[in-house]
């Protein structure tokens, strides 16, 4: 009798994580509370930025500091909270579920590294007597628990993972020319300005400041060697600064592409017997909020598979599934 109890207490207790899971995260079965949690953890995130920002006015924080200091525990409650549910629902996840200790496997995760750094300042001030400020700066890495919540910083994360490479090669690349721009200008610059260029890390604002084409103008050439040598870095500069943001470009654009074909690729499979009916339509409601993809542009794919599959069916026997170009031109 104790066994039978036991295993219904178990069972009670993995259906209660399966809700809260489905709560939390994003899931197919989401429900109104989970639209509700949301908005209010979104609504919050954005009240605790802006309440650590004005804090550091002085006269807001004279003014106004005890309440910023209620939203900070409040918020600190909140957040530690929800970490600690996520952590005990990771096991429902279908890919940290999987792992043998999917719990560790979840804190390892990039979000949940963000939700620890969230709190942590706060605990860290009330655990050591000396002073630590400047931990309070860290309670701006709260802004980024919102990219939970924006198909857009998702994407944008995604682009980072997947062009790492490439986004490697492009600094390496910039380090190289740093070194080599820093170099030629101590070479031109050192005797006539031995403070400014006395020395190739000294060297490597003035380059940086180049390459990057930014040109704060507080360190420049003056000799003619450095002037022509400054021009030729410069446009070495334009090229450095283009190649990071065409790296990003051809990444989001890769990516957008990916949504659109699974947008279409939904729409393919519901077209299949004719027509959308309400249950198809549901599903595909849900995938275009889960992918971030616009109502207009989902009409659009949705148009372009519709005339497509008209094509499909003018030029392909509906019957046996042949080409009915091919099969004129073998009868002519």
């Amino acid at each position: 009798m104790k066994i039978v109890q036991v295993s219904h207490s178990m069972s009670d207790q993995i259906t209660l994580r399966r809700k809260v899971y489905e709560v939390l995260e994003t899931t197919e079965k989401r429900s109104k509370l989970s639209s509700i949690i949301d908005i209010g953890l979104v609504v919050l995130i954005v009240v605790n930025i802006m309440s650590v920002v004005l804090e550091s006015v002085e006269s807001m924080n004279s003014r106004f500091g005890i309440l910023f200091e209620y939203i900070e525990i409040f918020s600190v409650a909140v957040f530690t909270i929800e970490y600690l549910m996520r952590l005990w629902v990771c096991p429902e996840d279908p890919i940290e579920g999987a792992d043998k200790n999917p719990r560790l496997k979840h804190m390892r995760s990039p979000m949940a590294v963000i939700d620890i750094l969230a709190i942590l300042p706060f605990y860290l001030t009330y655990m050591f007597a000396i002073d630590l400020r400047f931990l309070r700066v860290l309670r701006l890495l709260r802004i980024l628990k919102l990219t939970r919540y924006s198909s857009a910083m998702t994407m944008l994360l995604d682009v980072f993972k997947e062009e790492a490479s490439a986004f490697f090669a492009g600094f390496f690349i910039l380090m190289v020319l740093l070194i080599l721009a820093a170099s030629g200008a101590y070479l031109a610059e050192h005797q006539i300005q031995p403070v400014k260029f006395g020395s190739i890390p000294a060297a490597m604002w003035w380059s940086m400041a180049t390459l990057t084409t930014v040109g704060y103008g507080d360190v420049t050439p003056v000799t003619v060697a450095g002037k022509i040598f400054g021009a030729c870095v410069t446009i070495v500069g334009i090229g450095m600064a283009a190649l990071p943001a065409g790296i990003l470009a051809n990444g989001l654009a890769t990516q957008l592409n990916r949504k659109r074909e699974v947008m279409a690729e939904q729409f393919r499979m519901a077209l299949q017997d004719g027509n959308i009916d309400d249950q198809e339509a549901d599903a595909i409601e849900e995938l275009r909020k889960d992918l971030g993809v616009s109502v207009n542009v989902a009409n659009g794919i949705l148009e372009t598979v519709q005339k497509n599959k008209i094509k499909t069916k003018l030029h392909f026997c509906p019957n046996c599934g042949e080409s009915l170009s091919q099969y004129a031109k073998e009868n002519v």
